[in-house]
């Protein structure tokens, strides 16, 4: 059947396909539209596995808090070029993703993906649709939660990091000093909360390496497992959030800073997410 240049403009519109991607899903569709969105939807998934070996290092991360700033979510959708992460709906729609994981609080990336986006589809089969218009690997590759007493935000320039971190009491004051921490954990990189909160085998893999350090640099073997106890403390110093130098104010750790702003004010926990 002949296919008006009307219905292709109309199918290119609803979908953000290409115009000869149209007619062509259109044409062996029958003219049904519904038929031709699920044929364009098929080749998009066709592109992804196509795409499947090309590395997805840019995209957008966006973190988010509920009103009474008790939860918060991160995600991040990751696109192969800087040029489509930048672009404007690719950024809305890593809005619209995180809103729907903020409302529905899903336990994991599998049930977010799994959430509905739009009429039947999920979220999964509307970031299959964006591969097709795009023609380019795009996945949802991270998603994390965080519930406390109060949950701040903070999203790095060009929406290259999300962080969240939880603490334990809520009041403007705390809000603010927990927005600051946030920026130290983007700024900072801990690997953890604090020092119980590190394996014991990366422990005991810092000990031995700061062992094989100080027999290179020729101590005496009786006195390895000081130094090592020594550099494993300045391990934790450097790589623990709360016991971090704050980055406003070296003269205090975190956890001090937390302390002043709001007496018994703790942090209780982090996420940080980030591209690459």
């Amino acid at each position: 059947m002949a296919i008006s240049a009307s219905d292709v403009k109309k199918l290119r519109d609803m979908t953000g396909s290409g115009m000869m991607d149209c007619k062509k899903a259109l044409t062996e569709a029958g003219g049904d539209f519904d038929k031709a969105i699920e044929i364009l939807r098929k080749r998009g998934e066709k592109v992804a596995a196509k795409r499947g070996d090309r590395d997805a290092n840019e995209g957008a991360v966006i973190a988010k808090i509920n009103d009474d700033k008790t939860y918060g979510v991160v995600v991040r959708l990751s696109s192969e070029t800087d040029f489509v992460a930048k672009n404007d709906d690719f950024v809305a729609f890593t809005q619209k993703v995180a809103d729907i994981a903020l409302e529905n609080r899903p336990a994991s990336l599998e049930a977010l993906l799994a959430l509905p986006m739009e009429g039947d589809l999920t979220i999964e089969d509307k970031v299959t649709e964006m591969v097709g218009k795009i023609n380019e690997k795009i996945n949802l590759t991270a998603y994390e939660q965080i519930e406390a007493p109060l949950v701040a935000e903070y999203i790095h320039s060009g929406n290259r990091a999300g962080v969240l971190v939880g603490l334990s009491q809520n009041s403007d004051d705390a809000y603010n000093a927990g927005r600051d921490v946030a920026m130290q954990v983007a700024a900072m990189k801990p690997v953890a909360l604090d020092k119980d909160d590190i394996d014991q085998e990366t422990q005991d893999k810092e000990v031995e390496i700061a062992k094989e350090l100080a027999r290179q640099e020729g101590k005496p073997e009786a006195m390895l497992d000081k130094i090592a106890m020594g550099r494993l403390n300045k391990f934790f110093k450097e790589n623990t959030l709360v016991n971090q130098q704050f980055v406003k104010d070296n003269k205090k750790t975190v956890k001090q800073y937390l302390n002043d702003t709001e007496k018994g004010l703790a942090a209780t926990g982090f996420k940080h997410v980030t591209l690459g």
